[in-house]
């Protein structure tokens, strides 16, 4: 599912996201969902209405130029080659020889969700600026300051993943190949996706939807998988945040720094170990179920622990 906050911008929503916002009357949340979470999506907000916040839920298969003439994703990810990529257990010999590709084997690239921020200013073109948030976050703090980031003339604000955890291009692009060779330094730095501002007038006027077809089809020609990731298509294009604004790692990496995480903005648990599931790392789990309110009759049949 896909959230997006006008004068703050989101993709996903769910009892993860908690959000403090000082005026939430000038706040309207546009959440993009399927056809079989549609109508559930709506009756969830009818019944807990978000206070004077705005919500406004849209089904992404009724948005009909949403097809696979007019994005090239849509045929890659109905391609069996796409399939067999994901899904087939015949891609190595051994585990270790397949673990580092592994994170990028997930099926959830096969959703066309995930792949819909690419097409943000088709599906909001009213809209000039968003923040982008993603469903396994927690808001700790006002985050009304990004507003006034400059991200010089950038169309992607975003924290830098350059950290002893994290990855510069060279470790999950392949470098061999001439076509990415040509348009990436080895040496740069990833950047986080879960919290970020996009200025959508700059993103208009250096199409970056059509660049992201332009590699899209590139994909099907050449087979390349690695582009259905997207992390790179706003390479040159992104602003670095200073990192209080988005800590990552809470869903796999036991060993962040207390601290880091308690000053935060937004904490983001990517990774397997969701919180609300059985294998969540205990140490982290509170700063979610803090804001569960366990005597919710839904919320109670989930069987959450407290």
């Amino acid at each position: 599912m896909v959230t997006l906050l006008r004068n703050v911008k989101v993709q996903g929503i769910s009892t993860s996201m908690r959000c403090q916002f000082l005026d939430p009357s000038k706040h309207v949340f546009h959440l993009a969902t399927d056809k079989l979470n549609f109508g559930a999506v709506n009756m969830w907000f009818l019944l807990n209405p978000p206070g004077k916040a705005t919500i406004h839920v849209e089904n992404v298969d009724e948005f009909k130029w949403l097809n696979s003439s007019y994005c090239p994703v849509l045929r890659q990810l109905e391609s069996a080659a796409m399939k067999n990529y994901y899904f087939k257990a015949d891609h190595t010999t051994t585990l270790s020889s397949g673990a580092s590709n592994l994170k990028y084997r997930n099926p959830k690239y096969l959703s066309m969700l995930n792949h819909l921020r690419f097409c943000l200013p088709q599906v909001y073109p009213k809209l000039d600026k968003i923040l982008f948030l993603d469903d396994d976050i927690v808001v700790q703090k006002d985050l009304t300051g990004l507003w006034a980031v400059d991200l010089h003339e950038k169309v992607n604000g975003a924290v830098e993943t350059c950290g002893e955890s994290f990855h510069r291009f060279d470790e999950y692009l392949n470098f061999s190949n001439p076509h990415i060779a040509r348009n990436c330094d080895p040496n740069a730095c990833g950047w986080a996706y879960g919290m970020n501002t996009f200025d959508l007038k700059e993103w208009k006027k250096k199409d970056i939807t059509g660049i992201y077809h332009k590699w899209q089809n590139m994909a099907i020609v050449r087979n390349l998988t690695q582009y259905t990731l997207g992390t790179w298509h706003f390479y040159g294009l992104t602003h670095p945040l200073q990192k209080s604004w988005h800590v990552l790692g809470l869903g796999y990496n036991p060993s962040l720094d207390r601290a880091e995480i308690d000053n935060a903005a937004v904490v983001h648990y990517n990774g397997n170990m969701k919180p609300w599931l059985e294998l969540a790392m205990t140490k982290y789990r509170g700063y979610w179920t803090k804001y569960i309110k366990y005597v919710h009759p839904h919320l109670r049949s989930c069987k959450l622990s407290e």
